[in-house]
């Protein structure tokens, strides 16, 4: 099945190929940096790109000479803002339909088709400004596709950090089979659910041999299962500490879809690196993010997807799914204003899929409205994110050595974070990509 993606994956850079590459050295003339976010942005300044990566950063406007690079293109963005690109951590970049739609297109769509709309959606994230990625679940490998597929050069699209298929007990949040006749079942995977320790251990091992590069599993209901047990736990003590255990024995990340107060207790205490959603946080919960070191990713955004589809369509959602969103959309943000003051470490991620790809900054402004300063939130979205994804020494920061990952804004993010929502030029990993 993967190679088969790949195949369509080359296939489909016919329409969405990579921009030309830059020259060999680029210059580039910032009129503002932030090249360490969490710390004071510079004015006028000059990087050198080389190979793929910051070689120099300079004050001033300097010409490629004075940096042993004559010849080098130069880049003028003496009236932008330039800082490092993007990392969204929790994104699905196979669909973002969604509702009762997204159930008629998973039942019809063949792969190959999927495999097209997760090329097109990353190649829309990374024209958002976002060039790492961090998808948490799909149903038929493309995105392990497109991730490969991206770090060849094949195609462009965002640096992608990938979790295969997600794992839940059975009747949770991940099981496909929720909601649908069961003559159906039989012709849809289902050994990404578990019960039990020696069946939670192999469904993690399942994943593994697939070769993705971190563990997503849940420990409560989701809003969107189609099935109306609540946001609660759904998974025992030792089915958690077994998916948590064995993910790490492999030396994987776990990311771990949470509401409910109980299931974020339960990932915690089981060692879990990162908590998505985390609606319902409490001062227990919150002592173990501290604890643990965890990352909390928000992921406020999804309420614009819930909210624009409900405009547009009452009935765009079963009543059973539709309750949960009612009460989501009500308690969004709560979480966040408790955890941030306290000094949680707050990662950037916005269930795009849910919401729209390519509108993935549509989460700062909920960051900023739920207690964040800008600057806060960029971290979250940069240093903090690199650092989660384990990737801090590559990604996050404009430094010598690390990869030439540069947005650049009208206006200034620090002052007004919604700039962040229409980018002016990209450039990943030393190559410019188009707009």
């Amino acid at each position: 099945m993967k190679k088969s993606l790949q195949g369509i994956a080359v296939l489909a850079c016919a329409a969405l190929l990579a921009t030309p590459a830059l020259a060999e050295d680029t210059v580039i003339h910032a009129g503002h940096l932030l090249d360490r976010p969490g710390k004071a942005p510079r004015g006028a300044s000059t990087l050198l790109v080389r190979d793929g990566r910051i070689s120099a950063v300079k004050a001033g406007f300097l010409e490629p000479a004075a940096l042993g690079a004559a010849g080098a293109r130069v880049v003028d963005l003496r009236e932008r803002f330039v800082l490092p690109g993007l990392i969204d951590c929790h994104v699905h970049l196979e669909s973002d339909t969604g509702g009762v739609a997204g159930l008629v297109e998973d039942l019809t769509l063949s792969d190959a088709a999927i495999a097209y709309n997760t090329l097109a959606n990353g190649r829309k994230t990374l024209q958002a400004g976002f060039t790492t990625v961090r998808n948490l679940g799909d149903g038929t490998g493309a995105t392990l596709a497109l991730r490969d597929a991206v770090a060849t050069g094949l195609v462009d699209g965002p640096r992608i950090v990938d979790a295969g298929r997600s794992i839940s007990t059975t009747s949770g949040h991940m099981d496909a089979w929720l909601g649908l006749r069961e003559e159906l079942h039989e012709s849809i995977s289902h050994d990404n659910v578990c019960d039990g320790v020696e069946s939670c251990r192999r469904a993690v091992r399942l994943q593994v041999g697939r070769g993705v590069d971190l563990i997503k599993i849940a420990t409560t209901g989701g809003v969107n299962s189609r099935i109306g047990t609540g946001l609660g736990a759904q998974a025992f003590e030792d089915e958690v500490r077994a998916l948590v255990d064995t993910a790490h024995l492999y030396g994987k990340k776990v990311a771990v879809h949470a509401h409910g107060a109980d299931g974020i207790r339960l990932a915690l205490a089981a060692g879990a690196d990162s908590i998505e959603h985390g609606t319902l946080l409490g001062e227990e919960e919150i002592r173990l993010f501290l604890k643990n070191k965890a990352y909390y990713v928000p992921t406020l955004s999804t309420v614009n997807g819930y909210i624009e589809r409900l405009a547009a369509n009452p009935d765009a959602y079963s009543p059973e799914v539709k309750a949960k969103i009612e009460w989501r959309i009500g308690v969004t943000g709560k979480s966040l204003q408790a955890a941030y003051p306290r000094g949680v470490k707050i990662a950037f991620g916005t269930d795009a899929g849910v919401s729209k790809h390519g509108r993935n900054a549509d989460e700062f402004e909920l960051m900023v409205k739920n207690g964040m300063p800008a600057a806060e939130a960029i971290v979250a979205a940069t240093v903090n994110a690199a650092e989660l994804l384990g990737l801090g020494a590559e990604i996050g920061s404009l430094e010598p050595g690390k990869r030439a990952d540069l947005v650049a804004v009208e206006g200034d993010p620090l002052e007004d974070v919604t700039v962040l929502k229409k980018m002016a030029w990209v450039m990943k990993d030393g190559r410019q990509i188009g707009l």
